[in-house]
């Protein structure tokens, strides 16, 4: 395989991020749904589906509600109060915003593929929703939930699904993370190509696009065509749950700008700087352009979440550390059930000017708020946090993934957490965390340029 120079590799790793202005967001509204929201799979897919995350541990367990769910080992092992596998498919794990409203009303909202990797999802069914958060009520309506599926044997490669009619597509098959509805038609990022995948507004894939960096393919460690041992760095150039992460769609639809979660590996195997590649793809012509531009993660960030445009050159990027729950109970030594091991420290949205590039084509930060510090002086939260800093007015949002940010109006953004149940905390020490959206009061921070 032709060894791949990554995109922006010039980039020096030790290079400053460009600094941003600092600004505040006022808490508008806060709705939920909660963690243990299940529902019955389509009346034609598999029987497997009817009860899911039977492979989450180290061996498969059919028992419906026998197993505990913990955090992962970086957390702790903490008990999550949610026992698996569930009876039905939970809703869980939003994981993208399009941009665009959905003709019928409501927002289009991905969720990935279940239980976070490629291993323990063959029984998680692909699903994108329309959901409407009412924060008068502070509950989120489910207008509609489409399938992901693949009935013309579009995919080339073998699926969980391969000898039903309907073909649902699983999260062994693929681990979609970012959504943009251009016309009639869907568009997805995925992780495990990573590519890009086309289907019909009822779910029906119609396209598959590898990723391609200077004319060739770049991969992923779950790409369908490696085997072990890979070579990282060699054999693949995207980290393990490191695709698409988000996806942006140009303001006059011509182009989908996809960014990856990290940063691309060099020869070495080790990121080969700390700007994420962003790459166009031309929707119409089905084909990458070769037009690209870089995302510079500030300090402390490791990955982001989401991207979305505000207008044709503006655009919002939710940056984050790999850390869940209040700072102020960070563990002092070992893990213990009282404390977070690895607290949520840096968790923002940053809005860049895509069309304003540096020497090394790394995008501009205009500015920032940091979602560790929403103002909330009204007292519109509706779930108490576990914290050992009472702090009156103040709202957090301290999520491990916090992977869905789009524009409202001139003055607000919405945003939402992807709560892995049952595998993650942060609003609490020993509860899993709800699907939590939250509509920003933003003025100042939009019309920033």
């Amino acid at each position: 395989m032709r060894k791949i120079t990554p995109v922006l590799a010039l980039a020096a790793l030790a290079a400053p991020a460009a600094a941003e202005e600092k600004m505040r967001a006022g808490l508008a509204g806060h709705a939920l749904i909660p963690a243990f929201t299940l529902y019955a799979p389509p009346a034609d897919a598999p029987r497997d589906a009817w009860v899911s995350g039977k492979f989450t541990g180290p061996a498969r367990v059919d028992e419906p509600m026998s197993v505990e769910g913990r955090t992962g080992p970086q957390q702790g092992g903490r008990l999550t109060g949610i026992n698996l596998p569930f009876i039905g498919q939970p809703v869980q794990g939003f994981s993208g915003f399009a941009m665009e409203a959905a003709p019928e009303g409501g927002i289009v909202a991905l969720v990935d593929n279940g239980f976070g990797a490629k291993r323990n999802s063959a029984d998680a069914l692909l699903a994108f929703y329309r959901v409407q958060p009412d924060f008068e009520t502070g509950t989120v309506d489910l207008l509609e939930r489409v399938f992901l599926r693949d009935p013309d044997g579009v995919v080339p490669f073998r699926i969980v699904t391969e000898g039903s009619a309907e073909r649902y597509l699983t999260g062994a098959d693929f681990d979609p993370e970012s959504i943009q509805l251009r016309g009639e038609e869907i568009w997805i990022g995925e992780e495990f190509g990573p590519y890009l995948i086309r289907a019909t507004l009822d779910g029906r894939v119609t396209g598959l696009f590898p990723t391609l960096v200077e004319g060739a393919e770049v991969r992923s460690p779950d790409h369908p065509a490696l085997f072990v041992p890979a070579e990282a760095g060699t054999d693949y150039t995207v980290p393990r749950s490191s695709g698409f992460e988000g996806m942006a769609l140009s303001p006059d639809g011509t182009r989908l700008w996809a960014m990856l979660e990290k940063p691309l590996l060099g020869p070495d195997g080790a990121p080969a700087s700390d700007v994420l590649p962003v790459l166009a793809f031309d929707p119409e012509a089905g084909a990458w352009t070769g037009e690209s531009f870089g995302f510079r993660l500030a300090e402390g960030a490791e990955a982001i979440g989401d991207f979305n445009f505000v207008d044709a050159t503006r655009a919002l990027v939710i940056e984050r550390d790999g850390g869940e729950g209040d700072p102020s109970l960070a563990c002092a030594g070992e893990p213990e059930p009282d404390c977070f091991p690895q607290p949520a420290r840096v968790k923002r949205v940053v809005l860049i000017d895509t069309a304003d590039r540096d020497a090394d084509g790394v995008a501009r930060r205009i500015a920032s708020i940091d979602l560790m510090a929403i103002e909330d002086p009204e007292g519109l939260a509706r779930v108490e946090t576990d914290t050992a800093d009472e702090t009156p007015g103040r709202f957090t949002f301290p999520f491990l993934t916090i992977e869905n940010v789009r524009v409202m109006d001139d003055a607000h953004i919405l945003v939402a957490s992807d709560n892995n149940l049952p595998f993650s905390t942060g609003r609490k020490l020993d509860r899993a965390a709800d699907n939590e959206f939250i509509l920003l009061n933003v003025p100042e921070f939009l019309a920033a340029r």
